[in-house]
């Protein structure tokens, strides 16, 4: 983990005059399993989609590989954002759409590769996740485990070299959580891929995270960084230990 991929520098969101994180400073190294977290109304989605590009920062800068994403305009924007995989937390499949269809839109969109070409790449993407056999299958025949794989490899269509994950185990059973977080696990070993993920289920931060940054709504900054364990076993800040070892999700979810 040597070389930073991302710089988030003097970091500022608002909407309106309502400041939501204000003046906070980190990078995502390559390679990483990078988790965001924190409590309801901190910060967390907003900042992911600040970070992928869909708002521009009240103040600072988000650099991706050295460019800021926030000031590029034009093929310049476009070559930063194909190197960016995203997976929305509901999976933000097109229901009208095949699953297969669902991995090539991007590839088909972004490349001028012939028609077998792109469909062979999906296929494999596709067979990375464990979807083989579930190509031409709707949306809405999946169930929510296999909406969140597909989406997962709809983000690597273009193969990418950082996929960020917005809650990717919302709404799963815990052995369906698992699974996706021993996929996302195998995936980083074999693709060398950085992840950013923003998550609050505890069993996912401990099994996936390399390190993390804690957000708080009342600073509206960082109040914790470093891996999970350590913050568990070692910080004496009250919310970060009413984080880290709580028994439920309910109070500190969303």
């Amino acid at each position: 983990m040597e070389d930073k991929v991302i710089n988030v520098i003097d970091f500022t969101a608002a909407y309106g005059d309502n400041i939501i994180i204000e003046n906070i400073n980190f990078d995502v190294y390559n390679g990483e399993k990078f988790v965001i977290l924190g409590g309801s109304g901190c910060g967390k989605s907003t900042l992911l989609k600040h970070m992928i590009g869909l708002y521009r920062p009240a103040k600072g800068s988000i650099l991706i590989e050295g460019e800021d994403i926030a000031k590029a305009e034009g093929k310049e924007r476009i070559e930063i954002l194909k190197n960016i995989g995203v997976s929305y937390q509901s999976g933000a499949l097109f229901g009208s759409m095949t699953v297969l269809e669902n991995v090539t839109l991007p590839i088909e969109q972004y490349t001028d590769l012939s028609k077998e070409s792109i469909d062979l790449i999906a296929r494999m993407k596709l067979n990375l996740v464990g979807l083989t056999g579930s190509e031409e299958k709707m949306p809405s025949e999946l169930s929510g485990g296999m909406i969140k794989r597909a989406a997962l490899a709809r983000a690597m269509a273009l193969d990418p070299d950082m996929l960020f994950l917005d809650e990717p185990s919302a709404g799963l059973d815990p052995i369906t959580s698992a699974e996706l977080d021993q996929l996302i696990i195998q995936l980083s070993k074999s693709l060398g891929v950085t992840f950013v993920i923003v998550t609050h289920e505890l069993n996912s931060i401990y099994n996936i995270a390399d390190r993390v940054i804690m957000l708080d709504k009342d600073t509206k900054g960082i109040i914790a960084s470093g891996e999970p364990e350590y913050l568990r076993d070692n910080s004496e800040i009250p919310i970060v230990q009413k984080f880290f070892k709580r028994q439920t999700d309910e109070q500190l979810g969303g």
